[in-house]
């Protein structure tokens, strides 16, 4: 499947009657590494369950707006979550390994979606080579994700997501809880995935989004709900942002 563009227009997401995140258009070009940034509190994580439709276990949260997915709409009532969520895969900040083996990890859910032992036994091997996984274990696939540092543990879910074969990776601030080693580990994983998926990173690190990005969306709070301010080229950005807020939050001088 080739990567989509994800289209957001006019995304607006209330936890009851608290608006968090108000009327954000952008796009997040096709096959590209898109950096989301911003000060906490001002929806990035929020718009990352909207993308993925997490909400939907919330009934007292409401969405509005569009999210396309090439084609798709997704936030369409008619859309099936199950598929949807095979199409675009979310990486949360602490990894959320299962209580089985690594190798159990990713056949579980590969076989929760249809997919034989046979089939789901040699993707999950190929994930888990694509992640470095594989010879880095030296074939004990077989010992339980547990134990494994917590790099590795978010390469496994990385693996996971990927044996799905989505077009979308979402992924939540990967790397918060990792040394600067595994963090340049998962860095290089995405950069290779350029091209193959489109991938959005929210991220407190403006270092990683300098580094790991190729377009920066910056949100900020506005009478209390997010917001976007500006989008662009992530070189372009932190070169001279247009808007002097962003600018000034990323050289430091704000935030």
């Amino acid at each position: 499947m080739s990567a989509p563009a994800v289209e957001l227009t006019a995304l607006t997401v209330r936890y009851g009657a608290r608006v968090a995140l108000r009327g954000v258009t952008v796009t997040f070009p096709a096959g590209a590494i898109t950096a989301v940034v911003g000060p906490s509190g001002c929806g990035k994580t929020t718009l990352l369950h909207a993308i993925n439709r997490l909400h939907d276990l919330d009934r007292a949260v409401t969405v509005e707006g569009r999210a396309r997915i090439g084609a798709l709409d997704a936030l369409a009532p008619e859309v099936d979550l199950e598929a949807l969520r095979r199409r675009v895969g979310l990486i949360f900040q602490r990894p959320n390994v299962f209580p089985v083996s690594v190798l159990g990890n990713v056949t579980l859910a590969l076989e929760h979606h249809g997919a034989s032992r046979r089939e789901a036994l040699a993707r999950a091997e190929a994930a888990l080579r694509e992640v470095g996984l594989w010879d880095e274990l030296s074939g004990e696939a077989g010992r339980p994700a547990e134990r494994l540092s917590g790099g590795q543990q978010q390469r496994l879910c990385i693996a996971r997501a990927l044996a799905l074969e989505p077009s979308v990776l979402l992924l939540d601030e990967p790397c918060s809880a990792l040394d600067p080693v595994a963090t340049a580990r998962i860095e290089r994983l995405l950069a290779g995935l350029r091209g193959r998926l489109t991938m959005v990173l929210v991220t407190h690190n403006l270092a990683q989004a300098r580094r790991a990005s190729d377009h920066l969306a910056c949100l900020w709070p506005e009478d209390g709900a997010g917001a976007l301010r500006e989008h662009g080229d992530t070189a372009a950005m932190f070169e001279r942002a247009r808007d002097p807020t962003v600018w000034d939050y990323l050289t430091g001088r704000l935030g």
